[in-house]
């Protein structure tokens, strides 16, 4: 590392990396000879783990494990740059030529993954089968494939995995129901192992208090079950129990709503697809469909509660499930010019899924609420009024001398072009941190300033943060502040040291009592 000019931080990393694996691989082979494919038997793992314990060990791994995504890689090497861009910077670099510009994609190094948190009748495999047929529509030259989950024997999810290995580059419609957190961990771990992108692709729904689906919904896909016929999974309109399935599915979401399934997938994977389902300006749900539905929904909480995952054609409601099923059918199809009627159109729900999987190809989409595109968010934070902090300043001045002084040649005006209080940073915490805050996005939040820090080269407010619909939000940073001036050679993320500092003597702390509430939007940057 001496020899290759190495940086003594960098020894240290490597060193701290090298100790460890030295323990790893002695404590369980001792003093054996090592065989030749021992990279990839033991190397390899051990690296992919000792890059997901943070975002530093991923920075300094690379491409180990083929694991390290190219958003994390580039917030750690930039660091120590104003990435928050709230200070203007000493020397402005000159705008790049036109010929210079790199259209903002998904890099073609990585790929895909298309799969779909849905229900039995969404026209997840019929959409599949269109994106495939439009596949050139995507605007860009990835192959797609498709995965038929019940076409697929054994894990489902591995067979996934290892697709994505042997084609890295491609698009992978994952066409099979991904209903729950501990399906979404598995793609999430598949994403990380393979490099590739995970998105969501979901039916539009109001939902419900306690499901991300409504009722009408719920209608339309049993409606849809059973008109199909010979389905290679043996969910059709010759199935027995087609509505208990139907509704056991429906139940793996209960406890969310619809904007807390949302921000649930929105956290995890950064974007979302919306399948266009109802008609907005559709009639409302009969009283006979919604009495059917109900009645089965009850029906199911008692089977579930006595038996659990029992089938409906076992146990002590059999009776009950039969007579339910064929009142259902009869129901259902006697609504059929109303159930038919409230659809979007099939070919304009595949045109607008296809325009959202192209816009998240090229990175043009933006997450619901936000002009942010997933993959370049890179902390989430309360952005404050840059004319409020400024009035704020001089009236602390006006009261407080020393304020006075240490203003007078720091022209704020003109430096400070933003403010805000970052509640999480993707370097620091992760993204699935920021993302955490997608449920208050756009919403103000009131901040208090509690004091004005300041060194010789640094300046910073204090600030205590209040809450939404009485939540607190709380700044996963230790000491929540608004960043206010660097000197020359000073990264910003130095102000963080500014309560240390004044413990040390070495900056001056002035209270602001009774504090200044200044509100703001909570946002993505």
């Amino acid at each position: 590392m001496q020899i290759w000019n190495t940086s003594g931080k960098k020894q240290r990393e490597l060193s701290k990396l090298l100790n460890e694996w030295a323990i790893h691989i002695l404590g369980k082979y001792k003093n054996k000879k090592l065989s030749s494919s021992i990279y990839l038997s033991e190397a390899e793992p051990f690296l992919e783990q000792y890059g997901k314990r943070s975002p530093e060990n991923m920075a300094l791994i690379g491409s180990a494990g083929n694991f390290v995504k190219a958003e994390d890689f580039m917030a750690i090497v930039e660091e120590g740059q104003d990435e928050e861009g709230d200070l203007v910077k000493e020397q402005e670099q000159a705008p790049m030529s036109p010929t210079n510009v790199v259209k903002d994609t998904i890099p073609k190094r990585e790929g895909l993954i298309v799969f779909f948190p849905g229900i039995p009748g969404c026209a997840k495999s019929a959409l599949c089968k269109e994106i495939l047929k439009a596949s050139g529509d995507l605007g860009d030259d990835r192959p797609v494939h498709s995965l038929m989950g019940d076409l697929i024997k054994g894990k489902y999810w591995q067979k996934v995995a290892e697709e994505c290995r042997k084609r890295p580059y491609s698009v992978m419609l994952a066409d099979k129901n991904a209903p729950n957190v501990e399906v979404w961990d598995q793609i999430q771990n598949i994403s990380r192992s393979t490099g590739a992108t995970a998105v969501p692709v979901v039916p539009q729904s109001e939902g419900t208090d306690s499901n991300p689906f409504s009722l009408d919904a719920l209608a339309v896909f049993i409606f849809r079950v059973l008109h199909r016929e010979n389905h290679p999974g043996n969910l059709d309109k010759a199935s027995p129990n087609a509505g208990f399935v139907l509704l056991m599915f429906y139940h793996l979401y209960d406890g969310m709503n619809r904007k807390e399934f949302e921000n649930a997938l929105l956290s995890s994977f950064g974007a979302l697809v919306n399948m266009p389902l109802l008609k907005p300006d559709r009639s409302p749900l009969p009283n006979e469909l919604e009495s059917i539905l109900e009645e089965g929904i009850n029906l199911y909480n008692l089977h579930h509660s006595r038996h659990g995952r029992l089938e409906s054609t076992k146990g002590t409601y059999v009776k009950e499930w039969a007579k339910w099923e064929k009142r259902l059918r009869e129901t259902l199809f006697a609504h059929t010019d109303y159930l038919t009627s409230i659809q979007v159109p099939f070919e304009i729900a595949v045109k607008q899924v296809l325009e959202q999987l192209k816009a998240i190809l090229k990175h043009e989409y933006k997450t619901p609420g936000s002009d942010k595109r997933p993959g370049t968010t890179v902390f989430s934070a309360i952005s404050l009024p840059v004319g409020d902090i400024l009035n704020l300043l001089q009236t602390v001045a006006l009261e407080n001398p020393d304020v006075e002084g240490f203003l007078k040649d720091k022209r704020f005006e003109e430096s400070l072009t933003r403010a805000h209080v970052t509640l999480a940073h993707k370097r620091s915490h992760g993204l699935a941190a920021v993302c955490s805050y997608a449920q208050f996005l756009n919403r103000e939040v009131p901040v208090e300033i509690t004091a004005l820090l300041f060194s010789d080269k640094l300046a910073a407010l204090e600030a205590r943060i209040g809450s939404i619909d009485g939540e607190r939000i709380k700044s996963l940073n230790g000491w929540p502040h608004i960043t206010l001036w660097t000197a020359q050679g000073a990264p910003p993320k130095e102000a963080n040291t500014l309560p240390q500092l004044h413990s040390e003597g070495k900056a001056t702390r002035i209270e602001i009592s009774p504090p200044i509430t200044i509100s703001g939007p909570l946002e993505f940057h």
